[in-house]
């Protein structure tokens, strides 16, 4: 029986069918209990369960001499030490798609919050103001979305049933779609009305979405970021917010979770959600079962279905 080190917190309720599919689970979510575990049963560990946030470092790595594979949760995968990883001839997989529609789901719904002032509007039902503010509409706006993977196009299709115009940008434009590719970040925000963050984390990405693509959305544009808050310059972002260069912005995902910055907390003009887009039953589920698909693929000596390549 294989073992495999858990160090995530969010899927527990699911975790059974890892345990039906055979392993045996070390579950350790609090850097406590998993440097204790590192440390005390490193022998025994085949596998780990991690997700991008938490990675996996090279020294963890080290001390695990049975390390075969390990599985990102999500799509992202920024912390996972691939270069150690790929010298020590770990596999890697993470579980891209698999939660897409839940994302995008998610993305829609801060986006409408956002522009539709839903969250401010409720509140003032509940302190008896009826608050009346007129806010924009959907039809015939320009979304630009940053990354145009699964997630990306779960949002895309979305957009359209909203009769929005999609723009997007990607390392590279992509011949199997209409929308229109805009060379850079900057031409992105140019171009739309709302821009959402749909691309993965990591220092490829970093502040890509900085004071002069904030600029470039305007006093009338709206941001959601669903993604990683590294994508974001985020004292950019308050200091627009602040002084108006910026309509609104709606976030899930924030530089040192779960700690928030004050000032986001006490805007107006933000909604906020603790990192939750990826949650739903349904893609949790399926999230874990890609993971057990994985690691079943991968003792039984067959290609895995979901590789990161460093």
């Amino acid at each position: 029986m294989k073992t495999v080190l858990v160090l995530v917190e969010s899927v527990n309720e699911y975790l059974p069918i890892l345990e039906d599919n055979g392993f045996r689970l070390i579950l350790a979510p609090t850097p406590a209990t998993r440097a204790d575990a590192v440390a005390t049963r490193g022998h025994e560990i085949d596998a780990v369960l991690t997700r991008g946030p938490l990675g996996v470092t090279a020294a963890e790595m080290a001390a695990l001499p049975r390390l075969g594979i390990i599985c990102v949760l999500g799509a992202g995968y920024e912390q996972v030490d691939l270069p150690a990883a790929k010298a020590r001839g770990i596999t890697v997989t993470n579980g891209a798609g698999v939660n897409a529609p839940s994302v995008a789901d998610h993305a829609m719904a801060l986006l409408l919050s956002a522009v539709r002032d839903i969250p401010q509007a409720d509140a003032s039902v509940r302190r008896s103001e009826w608050r009346k503010i007129t806010r924009p509409s959907f039809a015939n706006k320009r979304i630009g979305i940053l990354g145009l993977g699964a997630v990306g196009m779960a949002i895309a299709r979305r957009a359209l049933g909203f009769d929005m115009q999609v723009s997007y940008h990607s390392r590279s434009p992509r011949d199997d779609v209409d929308f229109t590719y805009c060379a850079t970040p900057l031409a992105l925000a140019a171009e739309s009305d709302f821009l959402i963050v749909a691309t993965p984390g990591g220092g490829a990405t970093r502040h890509l979405i900085d004071k002069a693509t904030i600029e470039a959305l305007g006093p009338q544009g709206f941001l959601v970021n669903i993604a990683r808050a590294s994508v974001v310059d985020t004292q950019a972002l308050i200091d627009a917010l602040q002084h108006g260069r910026l309509a609104g912005a709606a976030l899930d995902v924030f530089d040192d979770e779960p700690q928030v910055p004050n000032a986001l907390k006490t805007l107006g003009n933000v909604v906020l959600t603790p990192h939750v887009a990826g949650l739903s039953p349904q893609a949790s589920s399926d999230t874990v079962q890609r993971v057990a698909d994985n690691l079943l693929a991968f003792y039984a000596g067959k290609p895995v279905l979901t590789p990161v390549h460093s």
